[in-house]
């Protein structure tokens, strides 16, 4: 593999992850009743405790996608 493939395969993937991050940010800062509605029929559990999950779930994943794409993906740049 060709290091320009690399480069290119993990940009396209940072994009991608950070545009369902935006969208899981967006549907669950845009409507929390539906989402807690829709959860709430398989977990039990308060929407405070809900919302703790959600948001340390997005945290963990923009994290993943900065430490696993972006800044290899930089790394690619900056070296060649």
């Amino acid at each position: 593999m060709n290091i320009e493939i690399i480069r290119s395969a993990l940009g396209w993937c940072g994009v991608i992850n950070i545009g369902l991050l935006m969208s899981w940010a967006c549907v669950f800062t845009c409507a929390p009743g539906l989402v807690f509605k829709t959860h709430g029929k398989w977990y039990r559990m308060s929407e405070e405790r809900m919302s703790g999950i959600h948001y340390n779930g997005m945290l963990f994943f923009k994290m993943g996608v900065f430490m696993f794409n972006i800044v290899p993906y930089l790394a690619l740049r900056i070296v060649g």
